[in-house]
């Protein structure tokens, strides 16, 4: 595999995931993904992407019933 942004050689690891919103602010520290050896860019696999959709979307539903209260 090969990163989209340099051509880089990738290797699987860990990597930070963080989202900013109006509401929140999301970090997961260690998600696996694929490491560009070159830039250091993160690609997620399919099943982390879901994953941490869930997660947002389970973050979303609280924080709209903590602003309703």
């Amino acid at each position: 595999m090969k990163c989209m942004h340099c051509q880089g050689k990738m290797k699987k690891g860990t990597a930070p995931f963080h989202i900013d919103r109006k509401s929140y602010h999301l970090i997961l520290d260690e998600v696996p993904a694929w490491i560009c050896q070159q830039c250091g860019e993160a690609y997620f696999d399919e099943p982390e992407v879901d994953s941490i959709q869930e997660i947002i979307q389970t973050v979303e539903t609280q924080t709209d019933k903590l602003s309703a209260a």
